[in-house]
């Protein structure tokens, strides 16, 4: 059997998308302690851990003003990009960047790049990765469609669901999106149940143990 990997994703927990911001997602600030005891969990395990963002030019389809469904948000070198202040990124994170093509949406941490260049599926690749763990914003919409892109790539994914909120532009729309990833494969987890020993994601050796 060939070795598993797990991963974590964290999508999008970025200023303009938690309540204060551009574009809010109700309750969205309520994923960052729950996300840092992930990554905690993640990175003591030696397992990879990557960041997606928006990072919208000021013009872009994307945006209302340009044909798009929303206001502007998470503009490149803006205050609202950022990650959210209280997220733990690590110095030497991996973040995915996308939106910055002005003609595409790029919902799908999938259709991002690494600061190397690489696509998320090469890097996914080069680091060994089978398992994908989501979660962060939005459940309906970037998280969806990121989770939707690890499956059709044929990753085992799990949705982290006390880390994820949604937009529910009409009411319902999150739990239709957790419903469709579940029917397409997607497992889902929480803290209370999230299992990284044996057999899928063995921790890495500690020194002298």
């Amino acid at each position: 059997m060939a070795e598993r990997r797990a991963a974590l994703l964290v999508v999008d927990v970025q200023n303009d998308f938690v309540p204060g911001g551009a574009l809010p997602v109700p309750e969205g600030d309520r994923v960052v302690p729950v996300l840092n005891e992930y990554i905690r969990r993640f990175r003591e395990a030696g397992l990879p851990v990557y960041f997606s963002r928006d990072w919208h030019p000021e013009r872009t389809r994307h945006f209302k003003e340009f044909g798009g469904a929303w206001p502007p948000h998470c503009v490149q070198g803006t205050p609202g990009a950022e990650f959210h202040p209280e997220l733990e990124v690590p110095t030497d994170a991996v973040v995915i960047t996308k939106g910055a093509d002005p003609e595409e949406d790029a919902y799908s941490a999938f259709q991002g790049r690494t600061p190397e260049g690489e696509s998320f599926a090469e890097r996914l690749r080069r680091d060994g990765v089978t398992d994908l763990y989501v979660g962060g914003l939005a459940t309906d919409y970037c998280v969806r469609a990121s989770a939707l892109d690890a499956l059709a790539a044929g990753l085992k994914v799990t949705v982290l669901v006390d880390a994820v909120r949604g937009v529910d532009v009409q009411p319902g729309d999150s739990e239709r999106a957790l419903a469709e990833l579940r029917d397409r494969g997607a497992e889902t987890a929480t803290l209370e149940t999230l299992q990284l020993g044996e057999p899928t994601s063995p921790p890495a050796p500690r020194p002298g143990s």
